[in-house]
């Protein structure tokens, strides 16, 4: 790390970025090409080929040993349990007990719990007796046995035992294995018993023979496959595809071949066959290896110059890399830094100043710019609450003063007509009005108490209005305790009255809706009026179209404090229908905190 800081002091005080990068790079690369020169001509092809061919050849004859021994240690299951006696008087006396039987289902129970790889054994004779794996398999009725191959084997060898390549096994009624057959002839040595001679059989699962070859690799391409003493395909990993004819294997030449590699092709498409042929099984172990692997390798030899190239540049760039970015990393924390900044974070936007050359200078104008930055936005968002603040504090104010007029001259008159009872309503619900709005200094106020507001503003005016008026309050009590900026409902209910109802020759009807929607609280201002046409509807937001001598505060201002407030997703939306009425849809969120942060 310090000869890292070092080599970076040393390059930051260059004054160009470009020339300390292009003279680090270009010495390296200038030692990297000598280096491979001097030592790119010490390797051949022929040695990394003929070493490839040897380590096959290992490999090949190292299965064939391993297929040997697992093979001999089947023969000496097959041996033990062939020549006892217990197998002698179950297959051919006719005195036989019990006893025989259960020892024999004793000792294949202890085989099989402890060999997976073995499917099936037993023994049994042509016409006679027969016994395997727990005792409760059948044989295959309409199967002729003695046309096995695997009986076959086992008669043909004398005192041996047989062999088959992969087959699947019908012998057993229900079942149809694919495995590989050991199978070993029991000599009738009871001669009053006549008859046949009895076999012994193990089914070896294929997949046991199948890893084994797979134990080692022989390349990405190459593969292992075994032949019995006929050529017959014991096990190959393309099995399926060679008996439907999709692929081909040279199985004659394998066979004839005189030495232990056979080269099919000198081509990249030649395939070399590594033979190693069992005395034990008769069987050949062959390993295909694909000539274009083997030439690809002996190409990294005669290619060792541009691999070593390569290799050596890589380390060029590397070592580069590393000088570089301890020139370039206060670039990285300039962008990094940038990218704080358009998120508004201004904290942790500061850039330490570590060189001296141009990246350090404009790190340093960088700071001083964010600063005077971040002190202009404190600026801005102070002033522009400040004046969020008076905006609402005015709109607040500016309660209509005719309908202030109005109703104190409805009250004079109740009272000169001795309507005691119709004054103190209304002077009570004007009290309540002007408490809400002008007492009240909180800027927040809940559902509940801004329907109340808006229930003793219908009063007052149902009053005024008498029978061109009636009003229906239902909200939700699940909805009454959100907090809500207030007088919201007051100037879009006062608008529907001037402008919906009070031009209606029939009776009106105001109603006020309040509901739960998801997480928003939705407040409905619905009237039966004379509605809006479309050129009305969507102009009713804009500033200049607010009317204050008949409109109190205004559609506009209202909406502008909610989406202030909120966020623009929220706020009034309006329907409606030219002589049908119109209805004002107020939204607001249900979760005020969060709500208010992302304005």
């Amino acid at each position: 790390m310090k000869k890292s800081n070092k080599y970076g002091r040393v390059l930051g005080k260059m004054k160009s970025i470009q020339n300390a990068i292009f003279a680090a790079v270009s010495i390296l690369v200038l030692s990297a090409v000598l280096i491979v020169t001097a030592v790119s001509m010490k390797y051949t092809r022929s040695s990394i080929f003929e070493n490839s061919v040897v380590y096959t050849r290992t490999i090949i004859h190292q299965m064939n040993q391993n297929i040997d021994s697992y093979i001999n240690y089947m023969d000496n299951i097959a041996s033990m349990l062939a020549e006892s006696e217990d197998a002698q008087y179950y297959l051919f006396s006719d005195l036989e007990s019990g006893e025989n039987r259960s020892r024999l289902l004793s000792q294949y129970a202890a085989i099989l719990k402890g060999r997976d790889d073995i499917k099936n054994l037993g023994i049994l004779r042509i016409g006679g007796k027969y016994l395997i794996n727990e005792g409760t398999q059948q044989l295959n009725a309409n199967l002729d046995i003695e046309a096995q191959e695997w009986y076959q084997e086992a008669m043909k060898s004398d005192g041996e035992s047989g062999l088959t390549s992969s087959h699947v096994q019908h012998a057993i009624a229900g079942e149809r294995p694919w495995v590989i057959t050991l199978s070993r002839r029991i000599p009738n040595t009871m001669e009053a018993s006549g008859g046949e001679d009895g076999v012994f059989f193990i089914d070896l699962n294929y997949s046991a023979i199948s890893e084994l070859c797979d134990q080692n690799s022989i390349g990405e391409k190459g593969y292992v496959f075994i032949l019995d003493a006929e050529g017959n395909i014991v096990y190959h990993p393309q099995q399926q595809q060679l008996y439907n004819e999709l692929q081909t294997e040279n199985i004659e030449i394998v066979m004839n071949a005189d030495s232990d590699t056979v080269l099919t092709d000198d081509g990249d498409n030649g395939k070399l066959y590594t033979i190693s042929r069992s005395e034990k099984t008769g069987w050949t172990v062959v390993g295909c290896t694909n000539v274009g692997e083997l030439l690809k390798r002996s190409r990294q030899a005669q290619s060792i110059y541009l691999l070593t190239a390569i290799v050596l540049v890589i380390g060029s760039l590397l070592i580069s890399s590393a000088i570089a970015r301890n020139i370039t990393l206060p670039i990285q924390r300039l962008r990094d830094s940038m990218a704080r900044v358009q998120v508004g974070d201004f904290e942790a936007a500061d850039v330490e100043v570590v060189s001296e050359n141009e990246i350090g200078s404009l790190t340093t104008s960088f700071n001083v710019m964010t600063h005077r930055i971040q002190e202009l936005m404190e600026q801005n968002i102070y002033e522009q609450e400040e004046k969020r603040k008076s905006e609402l504090k005015a709109l607040q104010s500016q309660i209509n003063p005719h309908f202030l007029y109005n109703t104190l001259d409805s009250i004079i008159w109740m009272a000169e007509g001795k309507k005691n009872e119709e004054v103190v309503l209304m002077t009570a619900s004007l009290a309540r009005l002007l408490r809400q709005s002008i007492s009240n200094e909180d800027e927040l106020v809940s559902v509940g108490q801004e329907v109340e507001y808006a229930r003793s503003y219908l009063t007052i005016q149902k009053m005024r209005y008498k029978d061109k008026l009636e009003f229906q309050i239902d909200v939700a009590p699940e909805i009454c305790g959100v907090q809500i900026i207030k007088l919201v409902l007051q100037p879009i209910i006062e608008n529907a009255i001037y402008h919906g109802l009070k031009y209606k020759e029939s009776r009106g009807l105001l109603v006020v809706h309040g509901y739960r929607d998801g997480n928003n609280a939705v407040l409905e201002v619905i009237d039966n009026g004379v509605g809006m046409d479309q050129e009305t509807l969507e102009h009713i937001f804009e500033q200049h179209k607010v009317n204050y001598h008949s409109n109190g505060v205004g559609v506009y201002n209202v909406q502008k404090r909610l989406q202030l407030y909120y966020g623009k997703e929220y706020g009034i939306a309006y329907e409606s229908r030219t002589g049908q009425g119109t209805k004002a849809t107020i939204t607001i969120p249900m979760d005020q905190e969060v709500a208010h942060e992302t304005v």
